[in-house]
């Protein structure tokens, strides 16, 4: 029987390609024949969609985005139970949408769906590891209530340094793993002394280098599969969820 993997996917801030990392990251396991499923439980972004059934649905771009790459079909609800209209800290938009958000609520959520037969599953944050959710709590709370292990993503561009290693230490000390991270290229041209800051982190970071991804375009997850190496999670052992 195999092992099921189960990962918390965090960023070193908000748009700096946890949705493109986590679709490379799916895509890899698939290629290793896992069967792989990706969960974003809070939104904050989304817009109204017709369904085929004439109803409208609420949808978060990166939402569709793990669906579309994740091996396992589920409905959209389950991948995205909480999707948030406005593009703000999730604590505003639920503001906005007259909604409250409790940490312990949405890791039910999120053990709901993954009673589903799978191999591989990563749970997409919002925002950065402190990003709140509500005036007592931040995206971390839903991790630490699941109890995952956690993949950072860390953008490639001025200030990563600080960035990333400050929130591996807040990940740290929440009582969490941190087994891996990315590197992700966000734009055409490397940042300057790109070598000496991915030799840094490799250094301080204390966990291993998953892969660094280059510039992708187009925006396609398949074209770079091969930037990643996954064999580091797939020793870890298995989530008790």
């Amino acid at each position: 029987m195999k092992q099921k993997h189960v990962y918390f996917v965090a960023g070193t801030d908000t748009e700096v390609g946890k949705t493109f990392a986590s679709c490379v990251l799916l895509k890899a396991a698939e290629r290793r024949g896992l069967r792989t499923m990706a969960l974003k439980p809070v939104s904050a972004g989304a817009d109204s969609v017709e369904l085929e059934s004439g109803k409208t649905q609420l949808q978060n771009e990166d939402a569709l985005a793990l669906q579309k790459a994740m091996s396992i079909a589920i409905p959209y609800e389950q991948i995205n139970p909480i999707v948030l209209r406005t593009p703000a800290s999730p604590h505003i938009a639920a503001i906005i949408d007259n909604k409250s958000l409790q940490a312990d609520r949405i890791a039910g959520y999120c053990r709901g769906a993954l009673m589903t037969p799978s191999d591989f599953v990563l749970i997409e944050g919002a925002g950065g590891w402190r990003v709140p959710i509500s005036s007592h709590q931040t995206m971390a709370d839903i991790a630490r209530e699941l109890g995952l292990k956690v993949i950072l993503v860390v953008a490639l561009r001025l200030g990563c340094l600080n960035h990333a290693l400050l929130t591996a230490e807040a990940i740290r000390r929440d009582g969490l793993e941190l087994v891996g991270w990315i590197g992700n290229t966000l734009q055409d041209s490397p940042m300057s002394f790109e070598k000496e800051n991915i030799a840094t982190l490799k250094s301080a970071l204390g966990a291993p280098c998953l892969g660094i991804l280059p510039f992708e375009k187009n925006g396609l997850a398949e074209n770079v599969v091969d930037a990643v190496e996954i064999d580091a999670l797939l020793v870890k052992e298995c989530s008790n969820l």
